[in-house]
């Protein structure tokens, strides 16, 4: 791929579409790395499912595939379809989801299957706007399940694609910290027209950017667009947005708290007093706070007097 030896190119435009030779380059060898290299995943699997990708998906947001993978296999055996989701208790639901966080999640997944049951007689739509009329999944979820659920092209942009393109085709470090129309414009440029096609390459850019291209450290050397990587051409200037980007700090804030009471809850057999919650964290206005809005967001529910409540997860 012939592209602009500068530390920052220039974001193609309508006007100056990237050239199709240098976007089949880059697939062609994305697609020959990733054909012996590609994680042997379930949600990949030739039996896998459009509900199992969906699954996967949303499991998969800011939670790492180490900690998926067991957690996905236990849900699908639990839940093998949307039916069987859809008529789960959500108290069931949120202890399924154990450790995976942001257990809102668990709940916006099974307002989705109830969604497909009523919508669509319990299987995904292909349509991506039918898609993304379902609660819970937005214009990248949509996306990566035509693909990786149906084999159908669509442009899916994950931050290991975007990633991955940004160094490829711009040469910088990592793309800003959120999605432009500039941005979007030059990933359907790498979106190969037939179906099969676009999804191996959408397959195989992810891939690439969880193992090899990775945010912190990078593999360059074992990188199969190495010799093409207008990044690696420039020097690897550094990132040019990281004053723009925010670190998600865990010790001590209301994550961390909102996580220890729901654990509690988890594990608890009978609704939980007052004073357990509040054992759980030594800051009792941040402890309150923190249970405030896992009421509010109903994942966690409060019953009893008021002089004297227990607590317990919804349903």
């Amino acid at each position: 791929m012939r592209v602009s030896m500068s530390p920052v190119p220039a974001v193609p435009t309508p006007t100056t579409p990237v050239p199709a030779e240098e976007t089949a380059e880059v697939r062609q060898l994305v697609d020959d790395w990733f054909a012996s290299h590609a994680r042997d995943l379930p949600w990949r699997s030739p039996d896998r499912t459009p509900y199992g990708v969906l699954v996967s998906e949303v499991m998969l947001q800011q939670t790492p595939v180490v900690r998926v993978e067991p957690a996905w296999r236990a849900w699908m055996t639990r839940w093998p379809t949307p039916a069987d989701l859809a008529t789960a208790a959500p108290a069931d639901v949120l202890r399924a989801w154990d450790r995976l966080g942001y257990p809102r999640r668990a709940l916006r997944l099974r307002e989705c299957a109830r969604a497909v049951v009523e919508r669509h007689d319990g299987e995904l739509p292909t349509d991506e706007a039918a898609l993304r009329a379902l609660p819970g999944i937005g214009e990248y979820t949509a996306a990566a399940i035509r693909a990786f659920a149906f084999g159908l092209r669509s442009t899916v942009l994950d931050t290991n694609v975007r990633r991955v393109i940004a160094r490829v085709a711009e040469g910088i470090a990592l793309p800003a910290p959120a999605l432009t129309v500039a941005e979007r414009r030059l990933a359907q440029a790498f979106v190969p027209d037939d179906d099969r096609s676009a999804a191996r390459w959408a397959a195989g850019s992810m891939e690439l950017g969880a193992l090899v291209c990775t945010a912190r450290a990078p593999r360059c050397d074992d990188c199969p667009v190495r010799a093409l990587c207008a990044w690696r051409a420039a020097g690897f200037p550094a990132d040019a947005h990281a004053g723009r980007r925010r670190t998600q700090a865990w010790a001590g804030t209301d994550r961390q708290v909102r996580g220890r009471i729901m654990a509690l809850l988890r594990e608890a057999l009978e609704p939980v007093p007052a004073h357990a919650v509040a054992a759980v964290w030594p800051d009792a206005g941040q402890r309150d706070r923190c249970l405030a809005s896992l009421l509010a967001d109903h994942l966690v529910e409060q019953i009893g007097p008021a002089e004297d409540p227990r607590y317990r997860l919804p349903g």
